[in-house]
């Protein structure tokens, strides 16, 4: 049976987590901020029903909330191909 303490040093020895986000974590958290807050409102209008048989203006909450994460996945696509398609190489 092989011993795995010899591995631990080499496992262990990455730079120390200080908790924290780095900066490319933070912009990437930003940029996708509008589809997290889209898809929170999509959840808040949803579990708003989850007891009850949803009403007309419910309906209408839970479809703009849907066209809005749409909306956002789209515009992050969109984004997302456009920083690809300009900073590839030539």
């Amino acid at each position: 049976m092989k011993s795995i303490a010899a591995l631990q040093a080499t496992v262990t020895a990455a730079a120390p987590f200080d908790g924290e986000p780095s900066d490319a974590e933070l912009d990437e958290i930003e940029t996708e901020s509008p589809l997290i807050l889209a898809e929170v409102a999509l959840l808040d209008a949803q579990i708003m029903t989850i007891d009850r048989t949803p009403t007309e203006l419910d309906q209408q909450r839970i479809r703009r909330a849907r066209r809005r994460v749409l909306a956002a996945r789209r515009d992050l696509a969109n984004r997302a191909a456009t920083v690809t398609a300009s900073g590839g190489a030539a």
